[in-house]
């Protein structure tokens, strides 16, 4: 069983910088790939970057290429979005995932519930 719980969303002008947490519960953390997402008012969830068990493999979705980067601490049971030169268009809840498989698409099979981004113009 693993827990999520995200944090550090909240409100920035366009161009800033934001850094999400996901920090987990669970022994078994270290076990699991972890995912983050987001889903904008209206949209669909979209998957956004994910990183692998041992933080070796990372991908990421095009739009945020060059601006987001995953990382993990399995030591702390935290990962960590780091994102840069925000848009507008980023605005969403961003929920992290942690899954048993690697792969695209990502399955989670613990979720968080999400933190807010909104990025104003």
């Amino acid at each position: 069983q693993v827990q999520l719980v995200e944090s550090g969303g909240g409100l920035v002008q366009a161009g800033g910088s934001l850094r999400l947490s996901c920090a987990a519960s669970g022994r078994t953390f270290r076990s699991y790939a972890v995912a983050w997402f987001r889903q904008a008012p209206g949209k669909e969830r979209e998957f956004v970057a994910a990183i692998s068990w041992s933080g070796g493999d990372r991908y990421y979705a095009d739009f945020v290429k060059g601006r987001f980067t995953i990382s993990r601490d399995n030591v702390k049971n935290t990962v960590l979005l780091q994102m840069n030169s925000l848009k507008p268009e980023d605005t969403a809840v961003y929920s992290c995932a942690a899954g048993r498989l690697w792969g695209h698409p990502f399955l989670g099979d613990y979720w968080g519930q999400g933190t807010q981004v909104t990025v104003s113009s």
